[in-house]
């Protein structure tokens, strides 16, 4: 599925997550009421490198904290991501509950 209104969607929850937080796939996903939509979610953020304004694809990550794709991408999300003050040890974030942010709540 790639379906341009979804992703435009998915994009503009993702923008929302502030600097320092984490989400994860399916959280975007419930909070579009697609609650089974996550791979999608995933599918549509690796597939934001061009989209003006950015989006913040670093803060988004699996249901476990971790940071997913290839290895390049998770290398320079990582950084991003430990410049923003969460620290992530491998690909995975440390205390990852702390530094969630639930759309379906926050917004």
């Amino acid at each position: 599925m790639n379906d341009p209104d979804f992703n435009k969607l998915v994009y503009e929850i993702a923008r929302l997550v502030p600097r320092g937080r984490v989400t994860s796939y399916g959280a975007i996903a419930k909070a579009l009421g697609k609650g089974n939509y996550s791979r999608m979610v995933g599918h549509a953020m690796g597939a934001c490198g061009h989209e003006k304004p950015p989006v913040p694809a670093q803060r988004v990550v699996n249901s476990q904290g971790q940071l997913t794709g290839e290895a390049a991408g998770i290398a320079a999300r990582k950084k991003l991501l430990e410049k923003e003050g969460v620290e992530v040890k491998g690909d995975k974030v440390v205390n990852f509950r702390k530094f969630f942010w639930d759309p379906s709540k926050e917004l």
